[in-house]
């Protein structure tokens, strides 16, 4: 296989939110390629969030679930798949709190079928081969996206996270994708398979679930709600915005190394208490016909969750040095955007507002 011919994507989790805008992304810039989504539709999942797209005969959609090997294996065999994209992912802490089983199952043995399914897919086209500097090392692609939680909780001082941090994952989430993390690690050390892992800091955009901070104070501005901060709002995040990820994994699938590791971040440091009220003081601008003005006045401190993390930050400088890689947009041209999307997509999110999701947030910020 050629450098040159188009790629074949498979790409878990297509239907979510940093998933579909990297089908987006992706479908826009690569027209020639093929792209396969595999998606499971579970809560956070929007088949919605596609639905432009269905039209292209380079783009197909496929309801299921990753830890069905043989509609897996039915897929890496019927598209010819090169490259996996696996963002498909139990991903909120609080539900892991609450529930952890799920995140075992999607996130560990979910990863585990997509590995086992690509490495007999890979090895029976003849590419399982010692000289992993052939064109189709370099063509081939396991791409498992992961987070920088699994590094565990930073103090204020600390140095950011690298790719050689050991670690030390603090929540059921977390534990769950450090879990995947090595699976997908050893498939490359046992077994050649040319697999990439990237960490990313937290992302926010356009089609995030309303459950995340961005969102949930989003929304919760628009309807006039309370809006909930963890403790006393000082745990500190690192914000990317999520066309710059994107932007990076398209450099990782073409440029970075089987084997290797790229840190994803957004050089944005932002405690959780300041970005509630740069949003506010957003909304306040763009949005004047509040029901509650100015709408600051809604912040309110709420229990902390359990095991809640201090501060996370990435250090992106591999990608940048090896890949050529930096982020785009600073924390504030990236939540302007955020936010005029959320004001201009009141029927993408209202929907999405169910009984099912309000007996979650009362169990949660109770």
């Amino acid at each position: 296989m050629s450098l040159k011919e188009d790629r074949r994507l498979l790409v878990t989790g297509g239907a979510g939110f940093i998933g579909s805008n990297f089908v987006h992304y992706w479908c826009d810039r690569y027209p020639n390629d093929r792209v396969v989504v595999l998606d499971a539709l579970t809560y956070a999942g929007n088949r919605g969030n596609l639905s432009s797209l269905d039209d292209r005969n380079n783009f197909r959609f496929v309801q299921g679930d990753i830890c069905d090997r043989a509609l897996v294996f039915n897929l890496l065999q019927e598209e010819n798949i090169d490259t996996i994209v696996h963002f498909a992912a139990e991903s909120h802490v609080d539900r892991s709190i609450l529930g952890p089983a799920v995140f075992i199952q999607t996130n560990i043995v979910g990863t585990f079928t997509l590995l086992e399914a690509f490495r007999y897919h890979w090895e029976k086209r003849g590419r399982a081969t010692s000289d992993r500097e052939t064109c189709c090392e370099a063509t081939y692609r396991f791409l498992h996206i992961s987070t920088d939680e699994v590094y565990g909780s930073l103090t204020p001082d600390a140095p950011a996270f690298t790719e050689t941090t050991p670690y030390a994952p603090n929540s059921p989430y977390s534990a769950s994708k450090a879990g995947s993390d090595h699976l997908v690690r050893s498939y490359y050390h046992t077994y050649g398979v040319p697999t990439i892992i990237t960490n990313c800091s937290n992302n926010y955009g356009s089609y995030q679930f309303p459950e995340k901070l961005i969102p949930l104070m989003s929304i919760n501005i628009l309807l006039g709600k309370p809006l909930p901060v963890y403790g006393d709002g000082q745990n500190v995040r690192d914000w990317l915005y999520v066309g710059d990820h994107c932007a990076a994994l398209d450099v990782v699938i073409h440029r970075g190394k089987p084997g290797e590791t790229y840190n994803i971040g957004g050089n944005n440091e932002v405690k959780n208490i300041d970005l509630v009220y740069t949003l506010c003081q957003l909304m306040d601008e763009l949005a004047p016909q509040l029901p509650v003005h100015p709408c600051h006045k809604l912040i309110g401190f709420v229990k902390d969750r359990p095991g809640h993390d201090r501060r996370y930050a990435i250090n992106a400088t591999k990608i940048k040095t090896e890949l050529a890689w930096t982020p785009s947009l600073t924390i504030e041209e990236g939540l302007r955007l955020t936010v005029e999307w959320y004001l201009t997509h009141r029927d993408w999110w209202e929907p999405l507002l169910s009984e099912e999701y309000q007996a979650y947030y009362r169990q949660v910020y109770a």
